[in-house]
């Protein structure tokens, strides 16, 4: 049977009244004078609440607070009625931005839109103690790549002189950059920028009128015809890879088994002993997540 999994929140944020929530720790008054706490009563001023705190339900109408501490201190020296809260379904004590990803650039800029909507760019600079050119960097970041590609893109760390190269291409190369980007999980602009020189000038919003003086014209063709071929061999192991791990699975299961079977073990030690050291090294080879490791024949012997 399927293992089903437990999410950790529930999926719609609540709005709850401040003295129903029971913090598990006490803010120390040094902390308020902090660069962190500042910055945070700063963001809550200008932007308002962006991420909410994480509370568990404890009974009797109270909420014990998981994350979010210094949030709700800020909010009760300003006396807030309530605040918006995303409910836990399990009682954890750790610190959840531990076990979250940190916000993608593409996050970043809906985020930065989103505030710009309410907000004028010096208050959001303000806020985020940063200044107003970056704001204005992170809100174009995406000006000039297509959307399938920015959907690729949205939860990795690409660098904004990623996306500046991404903007040089015509979308169908974008889509096919960003596709090879996640491949080789590399997300920087030097890596888009061999993707950019790579390409076809037909595949190029503005082809270049002159070769660069580090390429010539042959080099450049060979580089074009090897980013092809890497284009069409990645959607070629796209199609198959979910069966060859399936197959890799099931393949180490059975070496698994094999080799765990007394018999069987002690009968290719004493007359195929390379054929035994061969598979053993097969089996290291493997990816551990595939399948539990097996008990050694000696073990199972005792």
């Amino acid at each position: 049977m399927p293992r089903t999994v437990k999410a950790a929140f529930r999926p719609d944020v609540v709005s709850l009244q401040l003295d129903c929530l029971v913090p598990t720790r006490v803010i120390d008054p040094r902390e308020r004078h902090n660069a962190k706490y500042k910055q945070i009563a700063t963001s809550l001023s200008v932007v308002g609440l962006i991420e909410p705190i994480v509370v568990f339900a404890s009974g009797q109408g109270k909420y014990r607070v998981l994350d979010g501490h210094k949030r709700l201190d800020v909010l009760i020296q300003r006396k807030s009625a309530e605040v918006e809260c995303l409910l836990a379904t399990d009682n954890e004590a750790y610190t959840y931005n531990k076990r979250v990803n940190y916000l993608s650039p593409v996050g970043e800029h809906q985020m930065i839109l989103r505030a710009l909507a309410h907000n004028g760019e010096d208050r959001i600079a303000e806020a985020l103690n940063v200044n107003v050119s970056v704001i204005r960097k992170k809100r174009a970041l995406l000006h000039g790549v297509c959307d399938e590609a920015v959907e690729i893109l949205k939860d990795r760390r690409a660098t904004a002189k990623a996306f500046a190269g991404l903007r040089k291409m015509k979308p169908v190369r974008q889509i096919e950059a960003a596709e090879l980007m996640v491949a080789s999980n590399m997300y920087s602009g030097r890596f888009v920028s061999a993707l950019l020189a790579g390409s076809r000038d037909e595949m190029l919003v503005e082809p270049e009128k002159r070769p660069t003086k580090s390429l010539s014209a042959d080099q450049k063709v060979r580089i074009e015809n090897e980013t092809d071929t890497l284009l069409q061999n990645l959607k070629a192991i796209e199609a198959s890879y979910g069966t060859e791990v399936l197959t890799l699975s099931v393949s180490r299961r059975y070496l698994d088994r094999v080799l765990a079977n007394l018999k069987v073990h002690l009968y290719l030690e004493k007359r195929h002993s390379d054929i035994l050291r061969e598979l053993e090294s097969v089996v290291e080879a493997m990816d551990s997540d595939l399948s539990p490791p097996m008990a050694p024949p000696a073990v199972l012997a005792s």
